[in-house]
């Protein structure tokens, strides 16, 4: 029975996805132990260091890790603490005795371990991926659609000025385009054989390690590290930390929607499907459950990102603790992000946008949210001092009597004769006081674009 929810039959909807459990479980990890084994033994093969038929065998042995006998596997594993001693014996039972004695020629445990991690990340980089681009996709959407949606942009989570939709949506775009940016630098990074032998020499191999160590690489469709990494665990934290920054820009984008949801906002809503977000006791609910399975999950990845980073702290030659430490970290990461970007990916593509409400909750004030646009605007005229004090005045009027910012202004007779009742209408529209809001939002978006997305 599952102690981690994200692996439960019932829970697991809720944390992660199908599609990356399928990727970094258990499974995909005992077949990619066997993949490296077999391509090991057809690199060999290639350098005549085993006979061709006995690669074509252990290949073909190696083929389905749904020939292993796991319960033999567990209690071996459980004795010597590694699977791969049990991995290999059985292996070479499956290959024949012929073909089986050539089996591991050379390599050690953690060079199958480690190249296995790795086939397993390039399948989850590539999920993720996917649905980053998606997401990326349906916010350059949004955006552009809410270039000049005029809202009520907020500090310290009162009105502070006028900002547009587009801008607010394109706030969340940049960093998750950002990502995308790194993520060739986090592949070129994490993406590399594992594969140096019992002390990262590669002295069973004799002179031949390199050439071995290449035609592997090959053979896999991986980058050759220019030194063995059993004890250096840089490129698997940069995919960790890469994941943790994703997670984390998530987590602004639902923190906002969540907020702008509430029943005073009222400005956006999650994608309704029936029954969705339901209470067991409150009929009318609507609960953000996207956005807060956003959050639970990027909080996990963030809690397993210093796992990781500990872990990088190996002793000597072979790590006693921390390498171990990194098989229950790395997946659920992996996991949790996915499903965190899963659900980020499902508000995105169908998020609800009420632009009357956000018109109305700007309007709410009274127009005090243009406030310093009108100071900024009667300082030519009046000076910097006297306009700070008639719009000071003009607030204050709207806060006790109720009027609107633009009455108060013109009921002020130190303003008559010298603004007409257009001028100070264009001053406290709040659509004239958006700055560049406008022009950031484009070049995001054409920062997107030039990404193949749109």
């Amino acid at each position: 029975m599952p102690v981690n929810p994200a692996d439960g039959a019932v829970l697991g909807a809720l944390y992660g996805t199908d599609a990356m459990r399928a990727a970094m479980g258990e499974d995909a990890f005992l077949q990619r132990m066997l993949d490296v084994e077999a391509a090991l033994a057809r690199a060999q093969a290639r350098l005549s260091i085993i006979p061709a038929e006995a690669a074509a065998a252990i290949t073909a042995a190696a083929s389905d890790a749904s020939r292993l006998d796991r319960a033999a596997m567990a209690a071996a594993t459980r004795n010597t603490g590694y699977p791969v001693v049990a991995l290999v014996k059985q292996l070479t039972a499956l290959a024949g005795p012929d073909a089986g004695r050539w089996t591991h020629w050379g390599a050690t445990t953690q060079d199958i371990m480690d190249t296995a991690v790795v086939l397993q990340l390039r399948d989850g980089l590539a999920l993720i991926e996917a649905d980053l681009r998606a997401t990326c996709a349906a916010l350059a959407r949004m955006a552009a659609a809410h270039r000049d949606t005029v809202m009520a942009g907020r500090t310290h989570l009162q009105h502070a000025l006028p900002v547009t939709f587009g801008y607010k949506v394109a706030v969340w775009l940049s960093p998750l385009l950002a990502s995308l940016d790194a993520l060739p630098r986090v592949r070129e990074r994490a993406l590399r054989l594992s594969f140096g032998g019992a002390a990262g020499t590669l002295a069973s191999l004799g002179a031949q390690g390199l050439e071995v160590s290449r035609e592997l690489a090959a053979q896999l469709d991986l980058a050759e590290a220019d030194i063995p990494w059993h004890v250096a665990r840089d490129g698997l934290n940069e995919a960790t930390c890469w994941l943790g920054i994703l997670c984390g820009n998530l987590s602004k984008m639902a923190t906002d929607v969540m907020l702008m949801s509430q029943t005073e906002y009222g400005e956006v809503s999650e994608p309704h499907v029936q029954g969705r977000g339901g209470s067991s006791t409150m009929p009318q609910k609507r609960n953000p459950i996207a956005c807060e399975y956003v959050l639970a999950q990027s909080r996990g990845v963030h809690a397993l990102v210093p796992q990781m980073l500990a872990a990088m702290a190996q002793d000597l030659e072979r790590g006693t603790g921390p390498w171990q430490a990194e098989l229950i970290a790395l997946p659920q990461a992996f996991l949790l992000a996915h499903g965190a970007l899963s659900q980020a990916r499902f508000i995105a593509e169908g998020l609800v946008v009420d632009a009357a409400r956000m018109r109305a909750n700007l309007d709410a004030t009274g127009g005090l949210i243009v406030s310093e646009a009108v100071m900024m605007g009667l300082a030519p005229v009046l000076g910097r001092m006297e306009a700070h004090h008639v719009v000071n005045d003009a607030c204050d009027a709207v806060r006790e009597t109720g009027v609107s910012l633009t009455d108060a202004l013109l009921a002020d007779a130190r303003l008559a004769g010298r603004l007409d009742a257009a001028a100070i209408a264009r001053m406290t529209d709040p659509a004239g006081y958006l700055g560049s809001a406008g022009a950031f939002t484009d070049r995001v978006l054409a920062r997107a674009a030039g990404m193949g997305i749109s």
